[in-house]
């Protein structure tokens, strides 16, 4: 890998353009280096694991409206929408849309986590919609896809958004551009203008997960990757950006980030070194944020070991001592009152540590519906248990949440519980068990499993096998089998008729 300094230039200062971070990522969408066999087979992993969750919320409210609002905009040749016959086809940035909001809405698929946090299989939705709809076969989605990952993976591991407040799908919008780039075999000077153009249009606060946290939290990834695919059509066409946008003297860093006088390196693969950044990340086994996956784990072997904690009337207070960014992001640190209200939306108990840890001691297991139900989170004794839950930041867990070595970076921490009748009990974890490193880390059987079960109670089980045959083919697929790579409620299965999205505006 190469180190890409990133600094502010002053207006006076020209910053040629071969040397602009957009540049680089640039060059690095374009290098036509082959995709390792290793790479290959984690991103049909990504694409069954994208689907999955997808066909889960395909009768949820938000999914529902982003697919009304792609079907009010068909298109020939187009792209599919997940939920819609595979013949219907849609302009591909509203496809892009509606699929996004689907695979998002669930906050149950991959994570990177680094300097910044991100769901890299955001970037599959909009390539994907591309390619169907420019006629690409499997092959160069895979490049693509790859390329997606790449650059997401790099600018995580150098740039932190969330310190600023910045909602992370900011380095989404560029490298899903980039990934669309990888596909069309754009030349550079093309991929460059669409990631300024990606990046300038995708910057946002975090507003979007703070309080009561919306709908908006599944749409915000789903409208950089429209946004991406807007970007790179404005650039075919000869359009340009601001330039330089990360580095100017008005741009994203001296503005939105670290200021004039800040410093980054930026890895990124250097000439002919294959794209491997997908190979850092890690799925989820259960449907919540990143950092919560590990505490799931935990509790629940609490709760076996110990079954006394699942009555709050054993416990006087539970201590959960973890990095800095899980305290402060769905930890008792976010000074969110919403986090421990049990009327709160969904959205806002997938952010709650709290709630999290005290419904898998409970339970013993965690249900991507079940676990939220407003009846599940308003149980008395769970509302007791969960109000004894607070978080704290304990420095070795922060330093090894960014840790740069993945046999030390953690996502975990230490509980400390203390029952009223004086005992103490003190377990910690570093990872999930689904993670790398964890117990039971995911391999192909475990996302064919998750999409098995996540989409029995929606699909027929035809369109079940048809789409999993399809998609562990991935490398293979024609142009004409890749508009098959999406699923379809047809009839016979198990959910009926998909939701009517109500009449909006357009």
């Amino acid at each position: 890998m190469n180190l890409h300094p990133l600094r502010v230039y002053r207006s006076e200062e020209p910053l040629p353009r071969e040397q602009q971070l957009a540049w680089k990522v640039a060059e690095v969408a374009a290098d036509p280096v082959a995709v390792e066999p290793e790479v290959v087979d984690m991103i049909i992993n990504r694409v069954i694991d994208n689907a999955a969750v997808a066909t889960a919320s395909l009768g949820r409210a938000p999914v529902v409206a982003a697919r009304g609002q792609a079907e009010a905009n068909p298109k020939t040749p187009g792209a599919t929408v997940f939920g819609r016959e595979q013949e219907a086809r849609f302009s591909p940035e509203w496809a892009a849309f509606a699929n996004g909001v689907a695979v998002r809405e669930l906050d149950f698929h991959d994570t990177f986590l680094a300097a910044d946090y991100s769901h890299p299989g955001d970037n599959i939705p909009p390539i994907l919609a591309v390619a169907q709809h420019t006629g690409a076969d499997g092959a160069a989605l895979v490049r693509g896809i790859a390329t997606g990952y790449e650059i997401q993976v790099d600018l995580v591991k150098a740039i932190s958004l969330h310190k600023h407040k910045i909602d992370h799908v900011a380095h989404l919008g560029p490298s899903a551009a980039a990934g669309i780039g990888t596909l069309l075999g754009l030349d550079p000077a093309v991929i460059y203008q669409a990631v300024g153009q990606a990046l300038h249009t995708t910057t946002a606060t975090r507003q979007s997960r703070k309080g009561e946290i919306s709908t908006w939290k599944a749409y915000a990834p789903a409208f950089a990757g429209k946004m991406a695919i807007e970007a790179v059509d404005r650039a075919i066409r000869g359009q340009s950006s601001p330039s330089p946008i990360w580095e100017g003297e008005d741009g994203v860093i001296a503005w939105l980030l670290d200021g004039p006088d800040a410093r980054y390196e930026v890895p990124l693969p250097g000439a002919g070194e294959a794209k491997r950044g997908i190979l850092d990340t890690y799925t989820k086994e259960h449907s919540a944020e990143y950092q919560a996956q590990a505490w799931i784990d935990l509790a629940r072997k609490l709760g076996s070991e110990h079954p006394e904690l699942r009555d709050p009337a054993n416990v006087e207070r539970i201590v959960i001592a973890t990095s800095h960014h899980t305290h402060y992001v769905i930890g008792s640190g976010a000074n969110d009152p919403q986090k421990y209200d049990p009327t709160a939306s969904r959205e806002t108990l997938d952010h709650s540590v709290p709630y999290i840890f005290a419904v898998a001691l409970q339970d013993g297991t965690w249900h991507h519906a079940d676990s939220y139900a407003p009846e599940r989170a308003a149980r008395p004794d769970t509302v007791a248990l969960w109000h004894r839950i607070t978080t704290t930041e304990d420095a070795e867990w922060t330093r090894r949440y960014h840790s740069i070595d993945p046999d030390e970076k953690a996502f975990g921490g230490r509980v400390e519980i203390e029952l009223t009748d004086g005992r103490r009990i003190v377990d910690e974890i570093a990872v999930a068990d689904a993670h790398p490193l964890g117990a039971r880390p995911f391999a192909r059987a475990d996302y064919v499993q998750k999409f098995r079960e996540l989409a029995e109670p929606v699909l027929a089980g035809t369109e079940i096998e048809r789409f999993l045959e399809l998609a562990q083919r991935l490398p293979e697929l024609s142009a004409a089998e890749l508009g098959g790579l999406t699923v379809s409620v047809t009839e016979g299965a198990p959910i009926g008729d998909l939701p009517v999205s109500p009449k909006g505006l357009l």
